[in-house]
């Protein structure tokens, strides 16, 4: 199989139930317990959760209550950032031992392009497995990992085999693995728009790949080229170092409901000077601020406002929440409220530096 594009070689590393594992390696009587790492079991929502626990149909975003009710002897623990954050740290400087080229998604998952590595070791999937052994070895987590020509197969491959595996997509056989796979397993599809594929006869790849990129737009919009394109395996999204983040947020829940704007903007104050020092922490500022209101019901609304200008203090954050805040009534009690920052002044930030390390650029072999 040929392809008229480069070929890269990615790793997409996943730590395998990341903040759960964090406790249990933290707290050794939690080994092999079912947890639950978010909120108190009656107001909470699951952060995380354990595989001892996913066995029982508890995932994140959960209820605390639902939760509950799936494993009985569900076990609740509050999230400790910091400790989170400290691992990840030690994650990535293995990372780096391998390539310059890492793009952190998250505290337990990146990508890395190691076409050009400082090991001189021509296979990403050897590599791959020196890396999650060395994860183990050091930290004493598991990682999974996906191993392909590009960002979007190679971060589908990840989940093939978790925990603790990894699945490499070679050249080869790109084009067969995307054509069988289901359409629900790509990423960027969500659940709505795997219904809407669904309804059109679109179930795998191979039936998304058989319709025309006129017909994908006018059913999906914008999006409608990104699916014709990554189902011939063409993703040429680069791996970028020190991604710019696009907001920065805080959010609290509850222990009772708040039925009193006076309370609420009471508690918010709080949640503004903590994106406040978020902000000033990364050395950013941003000119939309959102109000994010979750009610008793977990119905979710949103309110935004854009300014002419960057902000980072929490006076003024808080000056621009009062008035969403205020804009309009509020329709029950509230049981969450949160604020981020977008639109950051981020453009002239994270410029990549010239890397002084020797890198040896291999074949493609995978």
């Amino acid at each position: 199989m040929t392809f008229d594009f480069p070929l890269r070689k990615i790793i997409h590393v996943d730590m395998d139930a990341f903040y759960a594992s964090v406790e249990q390696l933290d707290t050794p009587e939690l080994k092999g317990k079912a947890i639950a790492v978010g909120g108190s079991e009656k107001r909470g929502v699951v952060s995380a959760a354990s595989y001892e626990a996913r066995k029982f149909g508890v995932k994140s975003a959960m209820s605390g209550i639902q939760a509950k009710r799936n494993c009985p002897d569900l076990i609740f623990v509050k999230p400790r950032f910091d400790r989170y954050r400290e691992i990840s740290k030690q994650i990535r400087t293995i990372f780096f031992e391998y390539t310059d080229l890492v793009e952190p998604l998250s505290l337990d998952e990146a990508y890395l392009d190691v076409t050009v590595n400082k090991k001189g070791n021509p296979s990403a999937s050897l590599i791959a497995e020196e890396i999650r052994a060395r994860i183990f070895k050091e930290v004493g987590l598991t990682a999974s990992a996906g191993i392909s020509i590009n960002k979007f197969i190679a971060k589908i491959a990840s989940d093939y085999n978790k925990p603790n595996g990894q699945k490499t997509v070679n050249p080869e056989d790109v084009l067969t693995f995307l054509e069988d796979l289901d359409i629900r397993k790509y990423y960027g599809v969500g659940k709505v728009t795997a219904e809407k594929m669904y309804q059109l006869g679109i179930y795998t790849g191979k039936d998304l790949k058989a319709k025309t990129i006129e017909y994908l737009d006018t059913h999906f919009g914008k999006s409608g080229r990104y699916y014709y394109y990554v189902v011939r395996g063409i993703h040429n999204s680069e791996v970028k170092p020190n991604r710019i983040r696009k907001s920065l947020a805080a959010e609290r829940t509850f222990s009772e409901n708040l039925s009193s704007e006076i309370f609420m903007l009471e508690k918010l104050e709080h949640i503004a000077e903590e994106v406040s020092r978020r902000l000033k922490k990364s050395k950013v500022a941003g000119k939309t601020i959102t109000l994010k209101i979750k009610y008793s019901d977990f119905t979710l609304q949103t309110r935004s406002k854009t300014l002419h200008y960057f902000i980072s203090d929490a006076a003024l954050i808080m000056d621009t929440v009062k008035s969403l805040l205020i804009q309009e009534k509020l329709t029950n009690s509230v049981r969450l409220l949160g604020i981020s920052i977008s639109n950051l002044n981020t453009d002239k930030q994270h410029k990549n530096t010239d890397s002084k390390s020797v890198s040896v650029q291999l074949k493609l072999q995978f």
